[in-house]
């Protein structure tokens, strides 16, 4: 049993306006290379596609090289869309991640595609896709990295046997499910789908199974955090993850920019209701308001894991949120204990 809350990261590898993908990646690198050191137990990569201001579409490619820069932290996808690859694919480039990273790589699954419709055709996915396939592919996939059956003529080399810890990703009801039904380890998408994360929840405990891989559910959650001096500093630096999603609804680049003083200029009353209801589960505050939020999510939802998603403009300033929240799960008594599982 783990003493405090289970914190972890999830890294959009967000660019700056006219910023290089090579020095975003840098950053993200050095977060990595940070987080470890606070006692983050794991790192985890987005699959984005053709998203200006994203650097991170080629998702192992980026958990090879955090890994190769870290030493303890478990690094991986949060998560890779199962949908837009051959499963033998995944599974041979986790298996080549876990073959070289032994014991600290991990597999987030989600079905969304990562990209519009175009990008989804670009991907070679079948536009008639829901979804729907979902189960069968992680099946398949499974079967690559679980043991050689007899007869088994396809197999993924290195991956087979290899066991990497797969984790189902959502944002509604449907993985939640299927986590459970199948007792895998869950991920909620709070970030930017919070009206959905209570139901989830319950869906997910309700439905579990104990299995080869869990006896009890472990139910993580991603949450927009910034933590800082005050609520006033707190808030302000949360204009630039609020200027992002603004920019994603009108379709623009969502390249992270400064943080400003006020988003009533920038925004109409329905694109604010938009913004707002996306990042309705955000946790933005000085140390207490934070530790207070934190300690009410966990309550409410017997969240097992925090993974936490701060895009800050500034650097230093994502840094000390990072730092600062791993000391607010440190010291809340409330917290301590919930983790209750170590995937």
């Amino acid at each position: 049993m783990d003493k405090e809350l289970a914190l972890s990261v999830l890294d959009l590898v967000g660019m700056r306006t006219g910023e290089t993908a090579g020095s975003a990646i840098a950053r993200s690198v050095d977060l990595a290379q940070h987080v470890e050191q606070w006692g983050y137990r794991r790192f985890w990569l987005a699959e984005h596609h053709s998203i200006a201001g994203l650097a991170c579409s080629a998702t192992s490619v980026l958990i090879g090289h955090v890994a190769a820069a870290t030493r303890t932290i478990r690094v991986g996808s949060g998560g890779v869309m199962l949908p837009n690859h051959a499963p033998l694919v995944v599974a041979e480039q986790f298996g080549t991640l876990e073959a070289l990273y032994p014991g600290r790589i991990d597999l987030g699954l989600g079905r969304a595609p990562g990209g519009d419709f175009q990008t989804m055709r670009a991907l070679r996915r079948d536009s008639r896709q829901s979804g729907d396939d979902f189960p069968a592919l992680l099946a398949e996939l499974q079967s690559y990295l679980g043991p050689e059956k007899p007869g088994q003529v396809v197999k993924a080399i290195p991956g087979q046997g290899s066991h990497v810890p797969i984790t189902l990703l959502g944002s509604s009801g449907f993985s939640a499910h299927l986590a459970g039904k199948l007792g895998l380890p869950f991920a909620f998408a709070a970030h930017f789908a919070p009206e959905y994360l209570y139901a989830a929840a319950q869906i997910y405990r309700e439905q579990f199974r104990p299995g080869a891989v869990l006896q009890k559910p472990y139910l993580m959650i991603a949450v927009q955090v910034i933590a800082a001096e005050t609520d006033a500093a707190a808030r302000r630096l949360f204009t630039t993850p609020q200027q992002r999603f603004l920019q994603l609804i009108r379709n623009q680049p969502v390249e992270l920019l400064p943080p400003v003083d006020s988003m009533d200029s920038l925004w109409q009353d329905w694109e604010r209701d938009a913004v707002q209801n996306k990042l309705g589960a955000a946790i933005i505050g000085s140390d207490a308001t934070v530790r207070q939020r934190l300690e009410r999510l966990v309550e409410d939802t017997g969240a097992n894991e925090i993974i936490a998603v701060t895009d800050t403009y500034e650097h230093a300033d994502r840094l000390a949120s990072y730092q600062r929240l791993a000391g607010i799960a440190a010291a809340a008594p409330a917290l301590a204990g919930s983790s209750v599982v170590s995937p």
